[in-house]
């Protein structure tokens, strides 16, 4: 994993996770970045001091990556915990959603075909579905998002 130090087009400073610097400039490219302050999604590298490993005796190790479990590890996953920013930018998703969808509940996956057949109106919905109906409405076509589904701002 790479930490690299980015700075938005309105000159907030944060740091980004990254597998490799190809997978970086991917997402960078496609304009998945965005800032955790503001949302402006013109993000770019910042200048940044290299990590410089210092002998035992002459202070702490530098910061480590975190730790992640391998896919197949029989470990009880870890719960990643949110920066307040990310949190609150989650609140705001699952407010727009709240104001501008309908909740279907647990007929999720049966509503979103309908939907596709155009057997019922077309729509924002939201709700629950399983991993095999995930699985399914991908096979037919059905484009669906999982989005963290965070406390409300709220309560």
């Amino acid at each position: 994993m790479i930490c690299y130090r980015l700075r938005c087009a309105a000159g907030h400073e944060f740091e980004g996770w990254y597998r490799d610097s190809a997978t970086f400039a991917q997402l960078q490219a496609g304009g998945f970045l965005s800032c955790p302050e503001c949302g402006h999604a013109d993000v770019q590298q910042a200048l940044m001091a290299p990590a410089i490993a210092k002998k035992r005796s002459e202070g702490p190790a530098p910061r480590q990556c975190p730790e992640v479990p391998s896919e197949n590890a029989a470990e009880k996953p870890v719960s990643p915990v949110l920066p307040d920013q990310m949190v609150a930018a989650f609140q705001k998703i699952r407010q727009a959603v709240e104001t501008g969808c309908e909740n279907v509940g647990d007929r999720f996956a049966e509503e979103a075909l309908r939907m596709h057949h155009k057997e019922a109106p077309e729509r924002g919905i939201y709700g629950q579905a399983s991993e095999e109906d995930r699985s399914m409405l991908a096979e037919e076509g059905v484009d669906v998002l999982s989005i963290p589904w965070v406390r409300r701002a709220d309560g």
